[in-house]
């Protein structure tokens, strides 16, 4: 079985998964998405099974087209990917599974985008429709900071800046959880806490266990992996009036900060997925 970890730089959670692997005499291959190669109409693909944890959206979505067509098996598979990686395909998903979220309106000019907002009633959440760490995320409190907002990302270039998703507000408890699902199970969950609105831990966001049955957490988390397509997953939830919703589903999401508060060995849980999954073959 030849396996293939693509990355982007070695992170501290590449690193633990290679620690993880080299524990277990695992041989694997790893590969930088810069210098990955891929002919197209190749008869098979150089690996039989492809971790991908490349911190660019694009690459990981067509380098896991590609070698998914060539007969290799991904994690995450590339419907999976695609469907995180872009806010609208998650929203639509998890609503087709009637799995709580936010109400979010989708605009394509400034004009009804502005509308969309009026109607939620400010405060409301403006988001770019492909992104992680919370960059590009404001909380837009006025319609004349709104009008300023949209008018700046209609003119920044790129069209994914000029799909506007719009989002209600939530007045978080200083407070969001964080969910990791591997495979049909929850494993572990954090609370991550901040003085700002972004809880975000790129952005300085502190974090604690969460037990998987507060509230429903790993419940609705699990939920949530499965709208999607299922895999290895980080679940981010909110907890609102009605209780708790899905705000978004990680393809690729760190989990370095939440070993130790949770006392779960992650990276082994995502190599035993991984290492199943290779077992058990092409399905």
């Amino acid at each position: 079985m030849r396996i293939a970890l693509v990355t982007s730089r070695l992170r501290v959670e590449e690193r633990l998964i290679l620690e993880e692997l080299a524990r277990r005499d695992t041989p694997l291959e790893r590969v930088d998405d810069g210098a990955i190669e891929l002919p197209l109409g190749r008869d098979a693909a150089p690996w039989d099974l492809v971790w991908n944890r490349s911190l660019s959206f694009g690459r990981t979505l067509y380098a896991t087209r590609i070698l998914e067509s060539q007969g290799a098996i991904c994690v995450n598979a590339a419907d999976v990917v695609e469907t995180c990686g872009d806010k609208v395909r998650t929203s639509l998903a998890l609503e087709r599974a009637g799995v709580p979220t936010l109400r979010t309106a989708v605009a394509f000019t400034p004009e009804a985008a502005l509308e969309a907002m009026r109607g939620f009633g400010f405060p409301v959440v403006l988001k770019p429709v492909v992104g992680s760490w919370g960059r590009l995320v404001a909380r837009v409190d006025t319609q004349a900071a709104a009008e300023a907002i949209l008018e700046d990302r209609a003119v920044l270039g790129g069209w994914t800046h000029q799909v506007f998703y719009v989002q209600e507000y939530v007045e978080k408890p200083g407070r969001d959880a964080r969910a990791f699902v591997v495979g049909d199970e929850p494993i572990a969950a954090i609370w991550r806490t901040s003085e700002h609105w972004i809880t975000n831990t790129a952005r300085g966001g502190k974090v604690a266990n969460c037990p998987l049955d507060d509230g429903g957490v790993g419940e609705l988390a699990l939920r949530a992996a499965r709208a999607v397509g299922g895999g290895i997953l980080a679940i981010d939830l909110v907890e609102t009036p009605d209780g708790l919703a899905v705000i978004e589903v990680n393809h690729s999401g760190e989990f370095k900060n939440s070993i130790a508060p949770t006392g779960v060995d992650i990276p082994g849980a995502m190599v035993d997925y991984v290492l199943d999954a290779a077992r058990r073959g092409p399905a």
